[in-house]
């Protein structure tokens, strides 16, 4: 490997599928940047835990097989954040063995989702989920019974140990978080075109600064730098649904933004 070529880790969210980086990974073959696709799939019922100790192996596997031991970016996609922090911040936080230049987190529950929260109401939780059956979730879903869902409230156990390590200063923090700037039904039919938000007396609201899934409070991260797409609301007349959480990853600005961080690197990254 050519030595100023970073490759970059590529991170899918729950209940989804390394083929979410169909519109990333041919740029990225362009731009002659290699890439390592986790698949994580075959680890249904794993803690967030053993999906970050799984993605620490993948990326040792790796490094061998290129025969390269410098720093890596690593992109990822929803959940897919949280395990790359949790590996990152929390497993590798104070040795800090994994040289990694930046993470780049599309629609990042940061936070805790307030989705899985809301999932887990007695009241509007059924309400919500049969909404999203089918969709977002398997039409057989049970919340209760999801280890990832239970991980991402933001109360639970794992989002406290990501709080509590906090960024790693040797990394770039990049967010890129979509929002329903037009106001368009469309951006996400299902609740007409907003997202669910935890608010802070412990109620909810229903707000467009969010990508139908995850609102902008979930994901904001001291720190990190965060983008708002798209940046010409124009376009959302067009295809709307194409910056909804499900298909964020596919965005064509969103692409082009992470082949630009991957390309440019960070400011002082030497």
């Amino acid at each position: 490997m050519r030595s100023h070529i970073v490759p970059v880790a590529l991170v899918h969210g729950w209940k989804s599928h390394p083929g979410i980086w169909n519109r990333l990974t041919p740029r990225l073959n362009e731009e002659g940047i290699p890439f390592w696709n986790f698949d994580y799939t075959s680890l249904d019922g794993a803690s967030m835990e053993e999906i970050a100790g799984a993605l620490l192996d993948f990326i040792a596997t790796q490094r061998e097989e290129w025969g390269y031991a410098g720093s890596i970016d690593v992109v990822c996609h929803s959940i897919g954040s949280c395990i790359a922090r949790y590996l990152l911040e929390v497993t590798d936080g104070s040795a800090r063995h994994e040289q990694v230049r930046q993470l780049i987190a599309i629609g990042p529950p940061n936070n805790g989702s307030s989705l899985a929260e809301l999932f887990c109401d007695s009241i509007i939780g059924p309400v919500i989920t049969a909404r999203l059956s089918g969709t977002f979730v398997p039409r057989d879903f049970d919340p209760a019974a999801d280890v990832i869902v239970q991980a991402c409230r933001p109360g639970s156990r794992t989002m406290a140990a990501l709080r509590a390590a906090g960024i790693r200063p040797d990394i770039r923090y990049c967010l890129l978080c979509a929002e329903n700037l037009a106001r368009i039904p469309a951006f996400f039919p299902i609740f007409e075109g907003k997202t669910c938000e935890l608010v802070a007396d412990g109620g909810w609201r229903m707000t467009y600064v969010g990508d139908g899934i995850v609102p902008h409070a979930d994901s904001v991260l001291p720190g990190a730098a965060i983008e708002i797409l798209p940046a010409n609301p124009a376009v959302l007349e067009k295809d709307a649904q194409q910056y909804c959480h499900i298909q964020l990853p596919r965005a064509p600005d969103v692409v082009d933004r992470v082949v630009d961080y991957l390309r440019d690197g960070p400011i002082n990254s030497g």
